[in-house]
């Protein structure tokens, strides 16, 4: 059986930036769009003795807005990487669009080049709060693009959402779920803000009393997950959510350690125990291509204890998990430290054991970074059993401590209460 490979095509240009992108993408930069299209063909036909070493069963067109890019170009793409690689006829090939930029023509388009899946970044429901983070459309054009799509062919629509944006409270959450629910899509994407350094809300927001806390981000989050799978979207990682058979084949081959290219300035890859990205930066990466100069920016060799790592990492970010069986084929290592760290997150209501998979719960989701770090260390600490003077120095170290339930902080709280009365 043909080995299967990814490809991410990365599209950097935008019609204006929004207030909390901090992904690498352009605006204003419409005149090096010819320049760079050159540059991505001429580096997918060069890539192609590599890639017909596979067959290719996914392929995204990223951005950016890659429908600002033009449905004319991303057709253009798709078909170069066909003559260059080995794309099967049941690969699924995935758009990102805006609904300021998508027409009904531009989608049918797409469709009849042989897109198959289309991404679609609506983020908000509320057209006040559109205009906040910087959107460019309204939710009417959202809900244009959708019926468009619809007509066009499409029958497999995912939506990115955001939650935990500034004034909103979780009436409003529930609100924005409950109309994209009727727009009947696929798959559904949640994702709460985050501030980052440098984007303009940012340095307008952060630390605002206008923005919700974690603890009601965590309360909308915990509300779309229980709201969504009443209407029979699975959860199936941290931050999405699918109607059963729509899961995103592409991500999952970031979560399942798969082999994947991408093509495009910032754009990663993962092949084999190699991974490498190229330079953020557009003028370099079409020079490089040009010329024939080194455009790769990181480059590094996986070695097993790293896999190990990432399968850890990776494989609790999803409802599917990790098990004993898989964990000893693929990492070679000691699954017992593993196995007591996850009993321990049992008890607690954190994670759960189904066919002989472990995956968090919900509640389990919204701690996942402090648990796959204790996770983490469980697994440091069997690979080092039986080696003295390793595993005094590990001991030595501050470890992650288990989370205390909200049942045990509340005995805490009453205990101290009791005390102080008496």
């Amino acid at each position: 059986m043909a080995r299967r490979l990814g490809i991410y095509i990365h599209i950097p240009f935008c019609a204006s930036k929004c207030s909390y992108c901090d992904f690498y993408s352009l605006a204003g930069c419409d005149a090096s769009m010819p320049d760079y299209h050159r540059a991505l063909l001429q580096h997918l036909e060069e890539s192609g003795r590599s890639i017909r070493q596979y067959e290719v069963d996914t392929v995204y067109f990223g951005g950016g807005t890659p429908s600002y890019y033009g449905a004319d170009r991303i057709a253009e793409l798709f078909n170069a990487l066909k003559l260059n690689g080995n794309v099967r006829l049941d690969a699924e090939v995935t758009v990102e669009a805006n609904p300021d930029s998508i027409s009904l023509n531009a989608l049918r388009l797409l469709r009849e080049e042989g897109v198959n899946r289309l991404s679609l970044g609506i983020q908000a429901t509320d057209n006040n709060l559109l205009k906040l983070i910087g959107r460019r459309h309204n939710f009417q054009q959202a809900q244009k693009a959708v019926f468009n799509a619809r007509q066009a062919g499409f029958d497999n629509i995912s939506v990115d959402l955001m939650y935990g944006l500034p004034s909103q409270t979780k009436s409003d959450w529930a609100e924005s779920l409950a109309r994209i629910v009727e727009l009947h899509p696929e798959h559904i994407s949640c994702y709460g803000l985050k501030l980052e350094p440098g984007t303009p809300m940012y340095a307008e927001y952060k630390g605002s009393p206008i923005l919700p806390d974690d603890d009601e981000q965590a309360d909308m989050y915990c509300y779309a997950a229980e709201m969504l799978e009443r209407y029979g979207y699975r959860h199936y990682e941290i931050s999405n959510f699918c109607a059963p058979g729509f899961e995103s084949r592409h991500n999952l081959k970031y979560w399942r350690l798969d082999d994947y290219m991408g093509f495009g300035p910032g754009a990663a890859s993962c092949v084999g125990n190699l991974r490498y990205s190229f330079v953020k930066d557009l003028r370099r990466y079409i020079s490089g291509v040009e010329k024939k100069v080194s455009i790769t920016e990181e480059y590094e060799v996986i070695d097993p204890l790293e896999r190990a790592v990432e399968y850890i990492m990776l494989g609790m970010r999803t409802s599917r998990g990790i098990s004993r069986e898989e964990y000893r084929v693929k990492c070679q290592s000691d699954w017992r430290p593993l196995g007591r760290a996850l009993e321990a997150f049992r008890e607690k209501g954190w994670a759960e054991e189904d066919e002989g998979r472990w995956h968090f719960t919900v509640p389990g989701f919204l701690i996942s970074n402090t648990l796959i770090g204790i996770l983490l260390e469980a697994q440091a600490g069997g690979r080092i059993e039986g080696t003295p003077w390793l595993q005094e120095a590990y001991e030595a170290e501050e470890k992650i401590h288990v989370p205390k339930s909200e049942e045990e902080l509340f005995a805490e709280l009453y205990q101290q209460q009791k005390t102080s009365e008496e």
